[in-house]
C-alpha cells in the first residue's frame, strides 16, 4: 500500500481520493510549516507527497528522499519551492495545479487594485475608530479606475482574466508585456502589445502576474518603480521576489509611487515592519487563489496527479523540465 503525506490541510476530497485507490494517507494536522529535519524524514518515509508554499523541497531535502519516492505533489500552480532539477535526478516526477488559479487570482488582484484606489483600508480604520461625525467633501477623494490604463506584466490564463476584468468591467485602456504577444487577447481587449519600459511609464495599475524564474527575480527594482507614474498603483498576487521588497519600501515612503496591493512578499512569512506600517499599501497574507472553488479543484488535481503516477499515466500537471 503506497504512502503518502500531505503537508497541509487541504480539502477532504484529496484524501478521499487517495483512500479509494488504497493509499495510506497521513496529514500535517497542526497550523506550522513543516522545517526542514521534518521534511528530509517525509521525504525518506513515504512514496508521495503532497507539498505546499511554506515547504522548502531543496536540494539537500531531496537529497534525503527515499528510491521509493515517486512524486512531489505541489498544491499550488508555482513550483519555486522544489528544486525540481534536483528531484529529476533521483527519478521524482514533480507536479502541480496548473490553470486552476486564474478566475479566483484575478478577482483578488482587482480586489487590491480598487482597496488602493479607494483607500479603503484607511477609510475603515477611520470609521472604526469613531472619527466619521459627518459627510465631507473631501474626505477620502479617490481616482476613478474606470477609463484609467492598466498594465499586465505576465499574460497567461491569470493576467488573461485580469485583462477581460479591466476591459470588460471598467474599460480600462490596456497594455501588456510578456515573451509572447497575444493577437486572441488583443482582438478581445483592445490591448496593446509594449516593452515593459513603456508599460511602466503609460500605465496606471501595474499588475504582476509572471512565475519566480532566473530572469523574473527583482523584475521590478528601483530603476523601475522610478519608471512609473507618481500616481500609479502596483499590485502583485504572483510570488514576493519579483519585486525588490526594499526598493519598493522606500518608493513607497517617499512616494514615488501613489499605492501598493501586495499579497506575496520577498521573505514569506516574514513582513518588514515598515512596509506593515505604511499607510499607502494594502496587505494581504498570500490568499489570492483561496476561493472555495479554487482550493477544492486544487486538492482534485494534486490527489490525481499522484495516482496517476502510481498507475503509469502521465499527470496532468507534470513539471517538464528540460
Amino acid at each position: 500500500m503506497p504512502r503518502v503525506y500531505i503537508t497541509t490541510k487541504i480539502p477532504l476530497l484529496a484524501h478521499d481520493m487517495l483512500a479509494k485507490k488504497d493509499f495510506s494517507v497521513d496529514v500535517n494536522e497542526t497550523e506550522n510549516p513543516l522545517h526542514e529535519e521534518q521534511l528530509k524524514k517525509i521525504l525518506k518515509t513515504y512514496d508521495a507527497v503532497i507539498s505546499s508554499v511554506p515547504d522548502k523541497i531543496t536540494h539537500e531535502v531531496i537529497a534525503h528522499a527515499s528510491p521509493n519516492l515517486k512524486v512531489i505533489a505541489n498544491y499550488a500552480v508555482g513550483i519555486d519551492n522544489i528544486d525540481v532539477l534536483a528531484a529529476k535526478r533521483k527519478n521524482i516526477v514533480v507536479t502541480n495545479t496548473p490553470g486552476v488559479a486564474g478566475e479566483a487570482v484575478a478577482e483578488h488582484a482587482f480586489a487590491l487594485i480598487l482597496a488602493c484606489a479607494k483607500k479603503l483600508t484607511e477609510a475603515d480604520k477611520y470609521v472604526r475608530a469613531g472619527k466619521y461625525k459627518n459627510w465631507d467633501a473631501t474626505l477620502y477623494v479617490s481616482p476613478q479606475i474606470w477609463g484609467k490604463t492598466i498594465g499586465i506584466v505576465g499574460l497567461g490564463k491569470i493576467g488573461t482574466y485580469v485583462g477581460n476584468i479591466a476591459f470588460g468591467g471598467f474599460k480600462m485602456k490596456i497594455l501588456y508585456h510578456d515573451i509572447v504577444k497575444s493577437e486572441d487577447f488583443e482582438m478581445l481587449t483592445e490591448a496593446q502589445y509594449c516593452s515593459l519600459e513603456h508599460l511602466l511609464k503609460e500605465s496606471d495599475v501595474v499588475t504582476l502576474h509572471v512565475p519566480l524564474v532566473a530572469q523574473t527575480h527583482h523584475l521590478i527594482g528601483k530603476s523601475e518603480l522610478a519608471q512609473m507614474k507618481k500616481t500609479a498603483i502596483l499590485i502583485n498576487t504572483a510570488r514576493g521576489a519579483v519585486i525588490d521588497q526594499e526598493a519598493l519600501i522606500a518608493a513607497l515612503r517617499k512616494k514615488e509611487i501613489a499605492a501598493a496591493g501586495l499579497d506575496v512578499y520577498e521573505h514569506e512569512p516574514d513582513i518588514p515592519e515598515e512596509l506593515r506600517t505604511l499607510g499607502n499599501v494594502v496587505l494581504t497574507p498570500h490568499t489570492a487563489s483561496a476561493t472555495e472553488e479554487c482550493r477544492e479543484e486544487m486538492a482534485r488535481i494534486a490527489a490525481q496527479n499522484v495516482i496517476d503516477v502510481f498507475e503509469g499515466k502521465q499527470p496532468f500537471g507534470l513539471v517538464k523540465v528540460s
